[in-house]
């Protein structure tokens, strides 16, 4: 019982801590308690993705002398709505939800993806078959061609404003909803034409890397059989993003470090599981301008997209 009257004291001092205590921790961006949140595109291997994250958030610590936290979002929505609700800071997003990003909430693109060989853009290509008589944009007058769908950069929206530069109305436009089934119709004479992204053939071996070979081991012979027409204009790859209001000393600094980051072995093999590319440049929003005119020349509506993907 002597020790009782010591208790209440005691007691009021663990709880007077508990209270003052969060007042004395550091709240800042970047601190312990207040990381600085990185989001990472959907991905169909989310835990492959998180793991590979857990490596870049290391690194960025260790360089900038922040603390992060990633997360892996479920759908591409969720990526952006982020952003509107202060629960993102850096994000790499596709195209299309960055754009919805930027209008709705002022995010803003500092960084985008580099792709094999350093490619900083790649392409969409028109495709025929080699027996059709189809051999320029010209021939596709009165055809019929396949897209991927109304969303797709790649397979629709740059092909279509080719078409329609080069003035060529076509018969009739049909939706495959994939690039491989875009090809499989042209191959199999459904269509005349169709729409896909285009990869260059690999620099070393001369492997074939557009859409056709992703069909190549069903269709042995689609290289002989399907050709390409042409192809689109530059299209900008996806982008690293940062919110309106993030600290450009904050964001230089991060700048910084993922640039080395992507130089050491184990960045480069995080990136590639992160979001399948080879590294990371430069960029602003005015790379996304094209995109944006040919997606307001189509009345695509991107939140509907999003929504699908």
């Amino acid at each position: 019982m002597r020790y009782a009257r010591y208790y209440l004291p005691l007691l009021l001092l663990a709880l007077l801590w508990l209270s003052v205590r969060p007042l004395l921790e550091d709240r800042s961006l970047g601190s312990r308690t207040n990381p600085i949140m990185v989001l990472l595109t959907p991905s169909v291997d989310a835990d492959r993705v998180s793991k590979n994250a857990d490596v870049l958030v290391k690194y960025l610590e260790t360089h900038t002398g922040y603390h992060y936290k990633a997360v892996v979002p479920t759908n591409f929505v969720a990526v952006v709505e982020a952003f509107g609700s202060g629960k993102a800071d850096i994000a790499i997003m596709n195209t299309f939800s960055y754009l919805l990003a930027h209008s709705r909430y002022g995010a803003n693109a500092v960084m985008k993806v580099v792709r094999r060989d350093g490619e900083l853009n790649y392409r969409g290509q028109i495709i025929a078959r080699t027996d059709s008589g189809i051999d320029t944009l010209t021939d596709l007058g009165g055809k019929r061609i396949a897209y991927v769908d109304p969303s797709s950069t790649s397979g629709y929206i740059y092909p279509k404003a080719l078409l329609q530069k080069a003035g060529i109305r076509t018969k009739e436009e049909v939706f495959g909803n994939k690039h491989d089934v875009v090809v499989m119709m042209v191959y199999q004479r459904q269509v005349d034409a169709g729409a896909t992204f285009y990869s260059p053939p690999d620099k070393h071996t001369g492997e074939i890397l557009d859409a056709r070979a992703k069909v190549h081991a069903q269709f042995p012979d689609v290289y002989d059989k399907v050709k390409i027409i042409a192809l689109t204009d530059p299209i900008p790859n996806d982008p690293v993003v940062v919110r309106k209001d993030f600290p450009v000393d904050m964001q230089q600094r991060i700048i910084e470090a993922l640039t080395s980051f992507q130089a050491t072995k184990e960045g480069k093999a995080a990136l590639k599981d992160i979001a399948s590319v080879e590294g990371l440049a430069a960029s602003s929003d005015a790379d996304y301008n094209d995109i944006r005119t040919l997606i307001s020349r189509y009345s695509v509506d991107i939140e509907k997209v999003l929504k699908k993907k």
